[in-house]
């Protein structure tokens, strides 16, 4: 890295990704800012939690709004942008998908332009998702796969990979996406139904709660670690040529495996505490989610080491201490 020491935005800093992100960069030497809409007002829970709430700078933005994005950058002056924000819930999404298109779409073309025309070049990172493939019917997705989005927050993420790839190829700029599929932690909200599983796991095995209500457990996903995850964003603006990566661990299973394996772990059988109901289920959704995550082993040296079981076993070992990420 040198000995001038590198300063990194990451926007988006209060999520599980851009917390985990931070903790990586301040460990490699880096100054870090991060934001959020209301710095002032924002808890950064998570920063907290994990013991780095004091090492980071952060600063207020709203991705949607040029001026405060361009305002943004040029109060840190950053080497590296890691564009990590904008609304994260593809069931929420088709509840609020003008919401959702705006804080994506908009908010990466309005640091893309910011980029293209600031002073200080930088690289960036933009964080997409394996939701873009859409059902590819069991064929595991790469960087050459076709986007066949099925949910408001699918199409976002698709058109905002496709603008970074324009810039990129239009303007020179060294920008770049992570195709990101399903990486997990403690850090994770409970809206996320891995988080929500673990979460009750540990209530019934306390005896806090006896019932979990699930929609749809008959999908399959790709879960990886995502304290791994972030090591690969951070990995792709390394690189001496700026491209896209699907990361992820290359092993699918099912949400019912997920849900078993978990309550195994307690000791539990989960078919004598969930619930379901179809209110909880989503328009349309992916069957089956399968990655080929060969070119980030090739060209970025990573592999995932943890697979489904470890990221359950890490899930519940954690139980919030954030004494575990220190």
């Amino acid at each position: 890295m040198g000995s001038t020491k590198k300063t990194a935005l990451i926007c988006g800093v209060g999520g599980q990704d851009g917390t985990l992100l931070a903790k990586l960069l301040l460990e490699n030497g880096y100054e870090v800012w991060g934001t959020s809409r209301d710095a002032a007002g924002a808890s950064f829970a998570n920063l907290i939690r994990v013991g780095i709430f004091d090492s980071v700078q952060t600063i207020s933005m709203s991705p949607e709004d040029f001026r405060s994005v361009f305002m943004a950058l040029r109060q840190c002056k950053p080497d590296e942008v890691y564009f990590l924000a904008g609304q994260t819930s593809v069931g929420l999404s088709f509840e609020l998908p003008v919401e959702t298109v705006q804080s994506i779409t908009v908010g990466t073309l309005n640091i893309l332009e910011a980029c293209r025309i600031t002073e200080k070049p930088f690289r960036l990172f933009h964080a997409g998702s394996s939701e873009c493939f859409g059902n590819t019917n069991g064929v595991a997705a790469n960087e050459q796969t076709p986007f066949q989005p099925i949910s408001p927050y699918a199409v976002a993420k698709a058109a905002a990979i496709w603008l970074v790839d324009n810039y990129r190829e239009a303007y020179g700029i060294f920008a770049c996406s992570g195709i990101l599929f399903n990486h997990e932690s403690s850090l994770r909200p409970k809206k996320f139904v891995t988080q929500k599983i673990i979460s009750a796991v540990q209530d019934i095995a306390a005896g806090k709660s006896d019932r979990l209500i699930l929609g749809n457990i008959d999908i399959s996903r790709d879960w990886g670690w995502a304290p791994e995850y972030v090591e690969a964003m951070w990995l792709m603006l390394q690189q001496t040529t700026p491209e896209n990566f699907v990361i992820a661990t290359g092993e699918t299973n099912s949400l019912e495996k997920f849900l078993d394996i978990s309550f195994k772990q307690a000791g539990l059988d989960w078919k004598n505490h969930v619930k379901f109901t179809e209110s909880l289920g989503r328009p349309s959704d992916i069957q089956i989610s399968r990655a080929d995550p060969s070119k980030a082993a090739e060209k970025l040296g990573w592999t995932a080491k943890y697979k489904m079981q470890d990221v359950i076993a890490e899930m519940l070992r954690s139980n919030y201490d954030a004494a575990q990420w220190k």
